[in-house]
């Protein structure tokens, strides 16, 4: 039992890994490009045209891509008098009725984002094409569906560490009726 916990613990521990390497990457190429554009505005006195659409793109990305690791540590605004005032037990029970709503509006919700990115397949994100094409010399032809595609990744992941949430709360919550505490493997694997 202990070898499927600690592989399921290293498994989210690389997980929290990559999806904060990728925010991190996401801020750094925004802050590069943001810094190359004050440079040719106000120094050589041109512009990056792509800049602005980049960076949109790389900040959308990034945003859905830490959903899921904001609600595992708790940072999304709730209202916790009523179960603060419950026992462990109800707390998870009131949890897991809450869940039920939250991850279905979820799965709808990235279900149609799927929807409404795959139909935008030809369109392509011309922020892309113009620095492909100088730096090739031919458009990359890269579809803005990878763009739009994040809100259904970013919620797909969110529903993902809501049922994560209730699984690792359920033991020690539910089973044992035990509060929470600050080594709770919730806290520790978002940390």
């Amino acid at each position: 039992m202990s070898d499927r916990t600690g592989a399921l613990s290293r498994l989210v521990t690389w997980y929290v890994r990559l999806i904060r390497f990728l925010a991190g990457l996401c801020m750094a190429l925004i802050v590069a490009v943001m810094i190359a554009q004050v440079f040719y505005r106000y120094v050589l006195g041109g512009s990056l045209i792509w800049a602005e659409e980049l960076c949109r793109y790389l900040l959308i990305w990034q945003t859905f891509l830490v959903l899921g690791l904001a609600y595992s540590r708790g940072e999304f605004v709730s209202l916790d008098f009523l179960p603060s005032s419950l026992a462990p037990r109800g707390r998870w029970i009131l949890r897991a009725v809450m869940a039920v709503p939250v991850i279905i509006f979820l799965i709808v919700l990235a279900w149609y984002g799927y929807d409404f990115a795959s139909r935008f397949d030809r369109q392509t994100i011309p922020a892309i094409d113009f620095i492909w094409t100088s730096l090739t010399g031919s458009a990359l032809g890269l579809s803005i569906k990878w763009v739009y595609v994040s809100v259904t990744v970013g919620l797909a992941l969110m529903a993902a560490h809501v049922v994560a949430d209730l699984v690792v709360t359920f033991r020690r919550q539910f089973v044992e009726n035990a509060p929470d505490t600050p080594s709770t493997p919730n806290t520790e694997a978002a940390a």
